[in-house]
């Protein structure tokens, strides 16, 4: 019987990643032993914090069992340069995958999708925020993603897009960290992906970025060099960026490459 785990983990709790962190997740079904002929191979996908909607679906999808690590790109890419184990390494933007590509910690990357960005409210608006100019507003209690990770890099670029001086309270190290914060009532607004958003639901409200179109993230998926199942990795890659996971993809609001 197949089972897969999962860890989602802030950037400040990945720099204390073991493998005993990878064994702390949640845990369903009865893995198969490692003598059965027909055993699916256990792989760990390090994923970054948006792609952890996909988790319970990706492992339907694959016929290995996965255990899944979700944080953001720059801290997985730290864990695979102290020598975090891992198989295949999903960054939420192409420069943390390069990153790791010339570091000699993963190889063959390969587009898999691509997303965007959207404004939240927590449900009911509070604050009354009508567009993204009513953020400039001192006593808006705004949440951004740092710059160091993607969704911060994008926020940014969109805050230069459209000429906005804005005061965050807070720069969170991943998206689920800044959504997380809305979905709480402790800002008034963020900007995260829209696949986060629609993950929400009705906790939130969605706003529209101007120029978001403009600025799309793409998913960018590789194998660890150090993995112990190179092919069963390669291959789930391929999975990731083919026709039999578009709809998976466009299920929870990204565009799949395929």
């Amino acid at each position: 019987m197949r089972f897969s785990r999962a860890v989602a983990l802030p950037a400040a709790a990945m720099l204390a990643f073991s493998v005993a962190a990878c064994g702390s997740g949640e845990t369903t079904g009865t893995a198969a032993s490692s003598e059965a002929p027909d055993a699916a191979t256990e792989l760990t996908v390090l994923g970054a914090a948006s792609t952890r909607v996909l988790n319970e679906d990706l492992d339907g999808l694959s016929e290995d069992s996965l255990t899944f690590v979700n944080a953001g790109s720059s801290a997985l890419v730290q864990q695979l340069a102290d020598g975090a184990p891992g198989d295949v390494f999903i960054s939420a933007d192409e420069k943390h995958m390069d990153d790791a590509v010339e570091a000699g910690l993963v190889r063959d990357p390969q587009v898999v999708a691509t997303n965007s960005m959207v404004l939240v409210v927590p449900k009911g608006n509070p604050a009354g925020i009508e567009s993204v100019h009513d953020l400039e507003n001192e006593d808006v209690k705004l949440v951004l993603c740092d710059t160091q990770v993607p969704c911060g890099a994008v926020s940014e670029q969109l805050t230069q897009a459209n000429s906005l001086e804005l005061n965050p309270v807070s720069l969170e190290h991943n998206v689920a960290d800044t959504l997380g914060k809305v979905v709480t009532g402790e800002a008034d607004a963020a900007f995260v992906y829209r696949t986060d958003a629609a993950a929400a639901g009705d906790e939130v409200e969605i706003i529209d970025i101007p120029h978001a179109e403009e600025f799309p993230n793409s998913l960018v998926a590789g194998v660890v060099i150090t993995t112990e199942h190179p092919d069963d990795a390669a291959a789930l890659v391929e999975l990731l960026g083919s026709d039999k996971a578009a709809s998976l993809w466009e299920k929870h609001g990204f565009t799949p490459a395929a």
